[in-house]
């Protein structure tokens, strides 16, 4: 389901959940930076973003409706957003700790003495916490050895662990990842696009940096942009709130953009 904004998508989501008892209805977030701004969206919004993706690849964990605006209908996918795997642990699993902290790191995750914030990892011998991108609250993932022992919330404030998980799933932090992919692209673009190359090499290098989401058009191959009505089913039915607004509303965004 489309809307002309964001805010009036999200208030949907409520709405369709009384009168759809039972199903899941997913907001996919547009981002909330203008082109080319020099920040990044929001961790969460991005998280959300590639859950919803991440969902909709298969038909078990699918929710019932989908609801967006007109900008998020416009902003082309990452390189790798419709193809990310997010990190699942559960109590019994066995792991290698430095290898998820490896990945978490390459996932868009800052490593930090003590995790208060989505998007911040963190190691104190066999225990590893981390804010996941969606989740309301860190979780602790307690080793013996290489097995994980205990799976936990925590609170922020004491660091104490609280409630017992069952599962634990963590998707990226970034929306743009330095894959080989997009690293191959962006040194191309060095000798192609020689205005950006300050940040072209940054990206080439695979180094993460604020705001480097904004160059991803240049990064999705050419004739190939990717949006989330690209990854919606065969069977998927789409419908339009405001068709009117809702062209305003692009013809708008298509003109700020361009």
């Amino acid at each position: 389901m489309i809307a002309p904004t964001g805010r009036r998508a999200e208030s949907l989501g409520p709405a369709l959940e009384a009168v759809l008892p039972g199903a899941q209805v997913l907001h996919f977030p547009a981002w909330e930076t203008l082109p080319f701004e020099r920040v990044s969206p929001s961790v969460e919004t991005m998280g959300r973003r590639l859950e919803v993706l991440w969902r909709l690849r298969e038909p078990s964990r699918m929710p019932a409706v989908v609801v967006t605006g007109v900008r998020a209908l416009l902003q082309q996918l990452g390189p790798d957003a419709t193809t990310v795997e997010p990190v699942r642990v559960k109590p019994g699993d066995v792991l290698d700790a430095d290898e998820l902290l490896t990945r978490l790191v390459h996932m868009g995750y800052r490593r930090e003495e003590l995790v208060e914030h989505r998007g911040e990892v963190a190691r104190r011998g066999a225990i590893i916490d981390v804010f996941p991108s969606t989740a309301d609250a860190p979780i602790r993932i307690d080793l013996w050895g290489d097995e994980v022992d205990r799976l936990t919330e925590f609170t922020v404030n004491d660091q104490r662990s609280s409630n017992d998980l069952a599962e634990a799933i963590v998707f990226p932090a970034r929306e743009l990842m330095p894959s080989d992919e997009v690293r191959a692209r962006a040194a191309q673009l060095v000798a192609d696009e020689p205005w950006g190359r300050e940040q072209w090499e940054r990206l080439a290098e695979g180094t993460l940096f604020d705001g480097m989401e904004s160059w991803l058009p240049w990064l999705v191959p050419p004739g190939e942009p990717r949006l989330i009505t690209s990854v919606l089913p065969d069977t998927a039915k789409v419908v339009l709130v405001e068709p009117r607004r809702m062209r305003d509303r692009a013809d708008d965004l298509l003109a700020e953009e361009a």
